[in-house]
């Protein structure tokens, strides 16, 4: 696919052109759909062929296509993406000057992740769906959260119609809908135990008693620190939440994987301070290295 040379600059690392009023075509080497999928931090991005996803975010339905390694088309208008993919996508930030520094530096491991996963960038998703997506995390594989998520949407969700996509689907329920739900009917969801700490952290947002809002702007330790006092919401639990629906990028989660890169790789001496202000990025692109290259 070939096109003409008028984009229209956004910052150093990334362009985009509008193709009609319904497509964008992002251009950026480091924005690779498939691995931004696969990376355990969206449980609403599917995929459609080899090169193309679904995406449900907020209330809105896109579709995203690889055209080529640094190319993304985009089902939105030019008012959505610059009202909301931009920032969902976290298209601002240079992911390109993290992943020279790690290809450059002394770490052989951290050079292959960030070599395998370049294209990885921390979306910046809904805080509410982030905090009950990674409540039913634990425990579960990607496919089983994914499961739930849909069965929450479908069930507390509110409806939506794309005639343009000839697609319907349901958002992910707000607070108060999900504060609503009875503890019966969230088990018949098959979310297991998980139910009280789901029903739990619902009525804590909801009531205002915890501020989600207000930790986007707090520190990361003030973070896990409001988060912790949810019943269900351990130190795994909370730096996903920090980092995938709060949008702190210091924040460093440790689950199974990662524990197995730490004493496999760095005999439990790896620093995360090394790397202050982005070892969220770091994290990830530890994550999705040793899932898809060394795991079983």
């Amino acid at each position: 696919m070939i096109f003409d040379k008028h984009f229209y600059n956004v910052d150093v690392t990334n362009d985009y052109k509008l193709m009609n009023e319904d497509i964008m075509i992002i251009k950026n080497k480091n924005f690779n759909i498939k691995q931004i999928a696969d990376s355990g931090q969206c449980f609403r991005m599917n995929p459609i062929s080899d090169n193309k996803y679904s995406l449900i975010a907020f209330d809105r339905y896109i579709e995203l296509e690889q055209l080529e390694d640094d190319l993304i088309e985009i089902s939105c208008s030019e008012e959505d993406y610059e009202l909301i993919w931009k920032d969902y996508f976290h298209l601002d930030y240079d992911y390109g000057r993290i992943v020279d520094e790690l290809i450059n530096g002394s770490d052989e491991f951290l050079r292959e992740a960030a070599i395998y996963g370049s294209g990885i960038r921390i979306l910046r998703q809904d805080s509410f769906e982030m905090l009950i997506s990674f409540i039913i995390s634990q425990n579960k594989n990607i496919p089983s959260i994914k499961n739930c998520i849909e069965r929450i949407s479908e069930t507390y969700g509110e409806s939506y119609r794309d005639d343009k996509l000839n697609i319907s689907y349901n958002a992910f329920p707000s607070p108060n809908e999900l504060a609503k739900a009875r503890k019966e009917d969230l088990r018949a969801l098959k979310l297991g135990y998980r139910d009280e700490y789901i029903l739990g952290a619902s009525r804590a947002v909801a009531m205002g008693d915890l501020d989600l809002e207000k930790l986007k702007v707090s520190s990361h330790e003030e973070a896990i620190k409001a988060l912790k006092t949810i019943k269900g919401i351990g130190d795994k639990v909370a730096n996903c939440i920090s980092l995938f629906g709060l949008y702190h990028i210091e924040a460093f989660p440790i689950d199974v994987w990662m524990k197995r890169v730490l004493s496999e790789y760095y005999q439990d001496k790896f620093d995360p301070l090394r790397y202050k202000g982005y070892a969220g990025i770091v994290q990830q692109y530890m994550f999705y290295y040793i899932r898809h290259v060394h795991g079983i």
